[in-house]
């Protein structure tokens, strides 16, 4: 009797789980954040307990799973309209290599060091540091490299498609990086027909070129 509880709890636990899951929206294992991680180890850990623990009602390991579920796509949504929540839950991008530079500082402050780098560079077949124009840190812990391109003029100088406007808000320090105002970006905006920034969802500029994504109406 005690087999067939088991093998009946995993049962439910299994299928209750995929639902959760499912849920909880696709995302890669390798791009889980922090608070994913936390769930699912959560979740995997009451699952255990109660497949072992036959005494206790499955309904008492069910409902936290379902309260961490609920709390998850509460933080989704409030992620969806708010940069702020979304920078809190997920984290944001840091630039580790910069025209060719490393930047050390940004590294010291996530506790990412040069073993790191070189390893996740030799994971994308990068032999040479000079080789690396941009690499950045993503949220996930995954490193993006931008390679420097031999064939680009002398005269152009290198520059990452940063974000001017996110959801409607101005990404200040992109554009302080590309030594850009916000008056500039209204008057180049203006120009092109576009009068309110918060109705932009995505904005870029790279070489000359803007590329502009307005948001989809309600």
């Amino acid at each position: 009797m005690e087999l067939l509880s088991i093998s009946i709890r995993t049962v439910i636990l299994y299928i209750a789980i995929v639902i959760i899951f499912r849920l909880m929206g696709k995302r890669e294992i390798g791009e889980l954040s922090i608070l994913d991680l936390v769930v699912f180890i959560m979740i995997a850990e009451m699952a255990v307990m109660a497949i072992e623990n036959t005494d206790d009602p499955i309904f008492h390991t069910i409902l936290p799973m379902v309260i961490l579920l609920i709390i998850q796509i509460v933080l989704a949504v409030i992620s969806l309209r708010s940069q702020r929540v979304r920078e809190w839950v997920d984290g944001k991008p840091t630039i580790i290599v910069d025209n060719g530079k490393i930047n050390e500082k940004e590294m010291k402050k996530q506790r990412y060091n040069f073993n790191d780098l070189m390893t996740q560079l030799r994971e994308k077949d990068i032999k040479n540091m000079a080789d690396v124009e941009f690499a950045i840190l993503e949220p996930s812990g995954k490193l993006s490299v931008f390679k420097k391109d031999t064939k680009q003029s002398k005269k152009k100088t290198p520059s990452l498609d940063l974000p001017f406007i996110l959801d409607g808000e101005v990404q200040h320090h992109h554009l302080e990086r590309e030594h850009r105002t916000v008056e500039w970006l209204q008057k180049e905006l203006a120009q092109r027909g576009y009068f309110s920034l918060s109705r932009i969802s995505y904005c870029s500029y790279d070489q000359g070129t803007f590329y502009i994504d307005t948001k989809d109406e309600d």
